[in-house]
């Protein structure tokens, strides 16, 4: 099915099972233990052996030797795999390029072996055994000491590096109110619950892989692609993710090394990657550096805005994007955005919870804040005076497709309590703490992808689909049961969703917020089509059939769609594909955030006391999963502002706060009250669904909301996060906490 035009009124208009709050299908296998994660899919490879990887001791150099004897002669191992004896791997993807090191050193814990045994313990103690001697070179691991050397990226997530219109230099040399700041974020980590696993076995020439991966497809592909084998050997089964963030969009050495374990011992091989090795072995959020200039008239309304990033990667690595936004959400005659790429030879950074937005909010929003208080405009009224109905880069040609942004902004501020705020910092006091009030918007492109799935009926009536989408907590079963008994018309019980195998049909996977979406419209595509075969079985018009309580209409005929089916059952498969609205109209979700804190009068201690939010995203799925969703991409937003920080050690090239107990993120006590408005919105040019991605919206603006009201609180104003208790006792002086 091509979606090249706005859809009309469709069988998802009627909402009976879509957009009605739904409890999650998949929520009593994980309660219970039941759900079989990648590591502990003891039905598969009931023989398994296990393996342990080993990473390197330095961040850039070389392998001069390695001795394994001693490893090697260790109680229950059965084998080692190194550079020396993987056997030709084809690194030319970067997405695999640095998962097996050596003999040339790429980054600190970079995997340089898998030793393989009889148990856990076996193989770790084992790993320890290994002698690697190495030959270190001087490597680069300050993004401000490479700020020079940066250079214009080719590529990018969010598009061209650069894009200007109008001429901002001039246009902000005359502007009466001008805002030129810095600000910092730091590397972050993704710190799900799951690290990344893998059980591995051989069949012949063909290979499984038990995983932990949110691409599927992609992930047979540049596995297949690695080993040097047809993608048609590789199965990748992914089934239950306990969390990816986007740290699992790609293969990491756990997959790779479990693969080529399994094929060197002649056994089924389970990996994970342990705790402490996943900052510096995987991928990470990376850190930015960001100035920000805006010039408005003395009402705030702006005339010139820029936004200047500067980033750092692996030689081949790509920028962290973090003026996407700011090239579609203010609007403003003159515009310039640059991002710039240093090299650094630190582990790879790459896409974390909406890459680029994340942290570009970070800074746009509390810029926004400052040229409120510059101009003399409440915070609120000042966003609004300065929303635009199309592209700003573009033009009217370029319309939003919807855009209901100054209705989260007037509604969430209403639902807040926005009008109690003293507009002065540091006036409000309640004992022993300052308290404050922050706004921030919340932006997130609308991101689609082609998406496929297969369909069938029973002859009973029960509907089964088949799609290689994953679910990484974020409710992929429940929406996609949801869309097909809205398609058929049978009610949820009556429907079971099978996911995360490379055998099943080609879907867009989990990233990006472009998951729900897409793979909804391609189930969407399937059950029309398996619509019409019911219709043709039926001898009914596929257009004016009608599907409900397990029945096709038509006038005042009716057919149990189970009998219709038969014993065989019926199948249908087809994929959604996306033509070129997006070309055509600007897609994005919106929200605001609002963020109350107090802080500490004695110790600068901050306390985010409430939270709340207002959000378009056009139709929401299932509001349930949704609002959780949302309120745990806020609680991110909270990390990001107050504490999530990986440590770079500049000297030799690692994140010295490589465990959750040194790398800190918030917990239910941090957190004690949030609150989500979904907005009522449809968006006829997004997709079929007419639905758009709501998972990473949430963390998009909230760190600048606590930060604006820790500005409020204390008239302290922080511009490199986290925002730290230390950070607010040195500008302290001459502050409320003063």
């Amino acid at each position: 099915m091509k979606f090249d035009s706005p859809a009309t009124s469709n069988p998802i208009d009627r909402g009976r099972v879509v957009g009605i709050p739904q409890d999650r299908i998949d929520g009593p296998a994980k309660v219970t233990g039941t759900a079989p994660y990648a590591y502990e899919r003891h039905d598969a490879a009931p023989s398994a052996v296990y393996g342990w990887i080993v990473g390197s001791a330095i961040a850039k150099g070389r392998i001069k030797a390695i001795d394994s004897q001693a490893a090697q002669a260790a109680p229950g191992v059965l084998g080692i795999v190194t550079h020396q004896n993987a056997g030709p791997l084809d690194k030319g993807n970067m997405n695999t390029a640095h998962l097996l090191g050596g003999p040339q050193i790429e980054h600190f814990e970079q995997a340089v072996a898998l030793v393989i045994a009889d148990t856990l313990e076996n193989a770790r103690d084992a790993a320890r055994l290994l002698r690697i001697d190495y030959a270190p070179e001087k490597g680069r691991f300050d993004l401000a000491a490479e700020m020079g050397s940066a250079v214009a990226p080719e590529t990018g997530f969010g598009g061209p590096a650069d894009t200007r219109a109008g001429d901002f230099d001039a246009a902000f040399a005359r502007a009466p109110v001008r805002i030129d700041q810095r600000y910092t974020t730091p590397d972050q980590s993704h710190a799900m619950l799951e690290p990344h696993a893998t059980t591995a076995a051989w069949n012949g020439d063909q290979l499984t892989l038990w995983t932990s991966n949110q691409m599927v497809s992609w992930s047979a592909g540049d596995l297949a692609k690695t080993l040097r084998i047809p993608k048609e050997n590789v199965r990748l089964v992914s089934p239950y993710i306990g969390g990816g963030f986007g740290a699992k969009l790609f293969l990491r050495a756990d997959a790779l090394l479990a693969a080529l374990g399994a094929r060197t011992v002649g056994r089924p091989v389970k990996v994970a990657i342990a705790r402490p090795q996943v900052p510096n072995n995987t991928t990470h959020r990376p850190a930015t550096i960001q100035r920000v200039r805006i010039g408005a008239n003395r009402n705030g309304v702006i005339d010139a805005i820029a936004h200047d990033v500067w980033s750092g990667d692996l030689p081949g690595g790509g920028p962290e994007t973090a003026a996407q936004q700011t090239r579609l959400l203010y609007r403003g005659d003159h515009r310039l955005t640059t991002h710039r790429l240093a090299t650094l030879d630190l582990p790879e950074g790459n896409a974390m919870r909406a890459p680029g937005e994340a942290v570009g909010l970070l800074a746009l929003e509390v810029a926004m804040d400052e040229l409120a208080e510059a101009c003399n405009v409440d915070p609120v009224e000042l966003r609004i005076r300065n929303d635009v109905q199309h592209d700003p880069e573009v033009g009217p040609s370029r319309p939003f497709s919807s855009r209901k942004f100054v209705e989260c902004l007037r509604q969430g501020a209403d639902r807040f309590g926005w009008s109690r705020r003293h507009p002065k910092p540091g006036q409000v006091r309640e004992g022993r703490w300052l308290v404050g009030m922050g706004v921030a918007s919340a932006f997130r492109n609308n991101l689609v992808a082609r998406s496929g799935a297969r369909i069938g009926v029973d002859g009973k009536g029960h509907v089964t689909v088949e799609t290689d989408m994953t679910d990484i907590g974020t409710g992929s079963y429940t929406i996609i049961a949801q869309t097909a008994a809205e398609m058929l018309g049978v009610p949820l019980a009556a429907v079971t969703v099978r996911l995360g195998d490379s055998r099943f049909p080609a879907s867009s996977g989990s990233g990006g917020q472009w998951g729900a979406n897409s793979s909804t419209s391609g189930v969407y595509a399937a059950a029309w089509a398996l619509r019409g075969k019911l219709a043709e079985k039926a001898g009914f018009a596929p257009d004016q059939a009608v599907f409900e309580d397990g029945m096709i209409r038509q006038g005042n005929q009716s057919k149990p769609i189970g009998s219709l089916a038969g014993r065989e059952g019926l199948w249908a498969e087809d994929q959604i594909e996306f033509g070129d609205l997006a070309k055509r109209y600007a897609q994005a979700t919106f929200g605001a955030h609002f963020c109350e804190v107090g802080v500490d009068i004695d110790t600068a201690e901050v306390r985010v006391r409430r939270m709340g939010g207002a959000f378009a995203a056009g139709r929401i799925l299932n509001p349930k999963s949704a609002r959780s969703q949302v309120i745990g991409a806020m609680t991110m937003g909270v990390g990001a502002a107050l504490m999530e920080e990986l440590s770079v050690d500049t000297r030799f090239g690692f994140f010295v706060n490589h465990d959750m107990a040194e790398y800190l993120v918030p917990v239910h006590a941090d957190i004690p009250e949030q609150d989500v408005l979904f907005l009522d919105e449809l968006d006829d040019k997004s997709s079929p669904m007419k639905a758009k991605g709501v998972g990473e919206l949430g963390i998009c603006g909230a760190g600048a909301a606590v930060a604006n009201a820790i500005y409020n609180a204390t008239g302290i104003r922080l511009r490199d996060y986290p925002l730290t208790i230390d950070k607010l006792l040195e500008r302290g002086e001459g502050s409320a906490l003063a």
